[in-house]
C-alpha cells in the first residue's frame, strides 16, 4: 500500500513541480528533460540490445517512441492551460476507454454512460473554458490508449523491458534537438532546471521502481483499482502545490470517473497487459507488468 500510494503521489507531485518551470522553459523544455531522465532510467534497467532487433520488432518500438513523445508533451501543455487535476482526469480517459472497448457487460455500459456525463460536466462551456487545453488533454488520452496497445505488441515481440527501453531512448533522442534549442533560447535558471530534473525523477524513476516492487506483492488487478485514485491525487496536489481550485461539480465528476474505472477494472477477469511505465513483459519473463498509472 505504501509503495502504491508513494508511486501515485510522486507522479503527480512531479507533474506539479514541472509546472513551476513552465514560465521559464515552457512545457517543451520540461518534457525534454523528463524524456532524457526516462531514457536513462529505462536504459539502465532494461539494458536493450537494439542491434539484434528485427524489422518486425523495430516497427512497434518506433511507433511507441512517437506516442511516448507526444503523450507527455500534450499532457504538460494541457497542464499549463487547464491545471493539473483537470488535465490528468481527462487523460485518464485513455486507459479507461481501452478497458471498456469491446465490453458487453451491463456494468461497463453504465460506467461508460457515467463517464460520458462526467466529461460533459468537466468540459461544460463557461466564459473561461480553455478548449485548446481540453483538446490537448484529450490528445494525451488518445496517446495513452495507443501507448497501452503498443506496449502489448512490444511485449509479445521482445523480452523484458528491451523494447520499451529502446522506445524511451529513441523518444529521448527525438527531444535532443528541440530540447537543446529551447534550453539555448530560453536560458533556464537553476531553479527551473532543478524543477525539470525533479519532475523527471519523481514522475519517471520513482513511480517506475515503486510500481515494479508493488506488483511483486499485490495482484495486478488490485494494483489497477488502487491506481484509479491518480486523478484525485492530481487534483489535490494541484490545489496544495499550485493553488489550482476546482469547483464542486468538477470534484464530483472526478469522483464518478474514478469510481467507474474502479468498477471496470475490479470486474474484469481477462489478463491485464497494461503498464504504468513503458515496457510490457512477455510471458517468458518474470518481470511484473503494471497496469497504466504513470508514463515514463
Amino acid at each position: 500500500m505504501a509503495l502504491m500510494l508513494g508511486s501515485g503521489l510522486s507522479n503527480q507531485t512531479g507533474a506539479a513541480i514541472a509546472a513551476l518551470a513552465f514560465p521559464v522553459i515552457g512545457p517543451v523544455g520540461v518534457v525534454a528533460v523528463r524524456q532524457w531522465v526516462a531514457a536513462a532510467v529505462l536504459g539502465a534497467v532494461g539494458r536493450p540490445r537494439p542491434a539484434r532487433f528485427t524489422a518486425a520488432q523495430w516497427r512497434p518500438v518506433l511507433e511507441l517512441a512517437l506516442v511516448f513523445a507526444g503523450m507527455n508533451l500534450s499532457l504538460y501543455a494541457a497542464i499549463e492551460r487547464i491545471g493539473l487535476g483537470l488535465a490528468v482526469t481527462l487523460e485518464f480517459l485513455g486507459p479507461l476507454t481501452v478497458a471498456l472497448a469491446g465490453s458487453r457487460r451491463r456494468s461497463d455500459l453504465v460506467a461508460a454512460v457515467a463517464v460520458a456525463g462526467s466529461v460533459a460536466v468537466l468540459t461544460r462551456p463557461t466564459p473561461s473554458t480553455d478548449y485548446v487545453g481540453i483538446g490537448l488533454a484529450l490528445l494525451a488520452a488518445v496517446c495513452w490508449g495507443c501507448y497501452i496497445l503498443l506496449n502489448r505488441t512490444v511485449g509479445t515481440r521482445l523480452p523484458g523491458l528491451e523494447g520499451s527501453a529502446t522506445a524511451a531512448a529513441v523518444s529521448g533522442a527525438l527531444y535532443l534537438p528541440v530540447g537543446a534549442w529551447v534550453l539555448w533560447h530560453q536560458r533556464p535558471t537553476l531553479a527551473a532546471l532543478g524543477c525539470a530534473l525533479a519532475a523527471g525523477v519523481l514522475s519517471s524513476a520513482v513511480p517506475f521502481l515503486a510500481d515494479l516492487m508493488a506488483l511483486r506483492r499485490v495482484p495486478a488487478q488490485f494494483f489497477g483499482v488502487f491506481m484509479s485514485v491518480n486523478p484525485v491525487f492530481a487534483a489535490l496536489v494541484g490545489l496544495v502545490v499550485l493553488g489550482q481550485h476546482l469547483d464542486g461539480l468538477a470534484w464530483l465528476a472526478i469522483a464518478v470517473i474514478v469510481g467507474a474505472n474502479t468498477i471496470v477494472v475490479s470486474t474484469t477477469h481477462r489478463p491485464t497487459h497494461r503498464r504504468s511505465t513503458p515496457g510490457v513483459c512477455s510471458s517468458s519473463t518474470p518481470t511484473p507488468t503494471p497496469p497504466p498509472s504513470t508514463q515514463l
